[in-house]
């Protein structure tokens, strides 16, 4: 998802809330600012449903769930509070049905574009690992079989790569992992933009 542009009325978390609710299309709020979000690719849209139904079949029966990109995940800061619309995320305590956002998540997979690239590495991630229950934090590429994962260690988050078909990111944390071949199935790669 990328986003459009920017509303120039500032506005509350809980008025937010109600507001988005209405729409019939997605925002992100960040610190009052309000964000549209515009469409993915068909190979985004194919990467986090594979995500998402690799993740469903192995969490059936299991404590801890997968959510897709319909979910808000809530970030708070003293300052403010931030909701984002993660591609699939995965939360071990339970939500009510009627929940509009989660803000436990143990796990969250972002699909990387082009346009969203910059966001989803720096100030998604920042945010993300701001979240006590987080553990782990999966960037998915479109141009390739490739994740960047980023892992809560005892000093902090730790950077790790998977690259390949072959490759699979282990889950331990939710006890399940991610196969790249059944993330990636089906899926026809984008290419990378030529530089400007």
């Amino acid at each position: 998802m990328t986003v459009e542009h920017a509303e120039s009325q500032l506005m509350n978390a809980e008025d937010y809330l109600v507001w988005e609710d209405e729409q019939e299309e997605r925002h992100e709020f960040v610190g009052g600012m309000i964000y549209a979000m515009s469409g993915g690719t068909s190979a985004h849209a194919a990467i986090a449903a594979n995500v998402l139904v690799a993740l469903g079949s192995q969490l059936r029966g299991k404590p801890c769930r997968p959510y897709g990109p319909d979910l808000k995940v809530r970030v708070q800061y003293p300052t403010h509070t931030r909701f984002y619309y993660p591609d699939v995320m995965v939360a071990c305590t339970p939500a009510p049905p009627n929940a509009l956002f989660h803000d436990q998540p143990v796990v969250i997979v972002e699909v990387a574009s082009p346009s969203t690239r910059r966001t989803d590495e720096l100030e998604k991630r920042d945010a993300y690992q701001t979240i006590s229950t987080l553990r782990v934090y999966v960037l998915l590429e479109q141009s390739e079989a490739a994740a960047v994962v980023w892992r809560r260690g005892a000093a902090g988050f730790v950077r790790e790569v998977y690259a390949g078909l072959a490759a699979v990111i282990a889950l331990p944390e939710i006890g399940a992992a991610l196969e790249l071949s059944q993330v990636y199935e089906a899926v026809t790669f984008l290419p990378e933009p030529a530089p400007e």
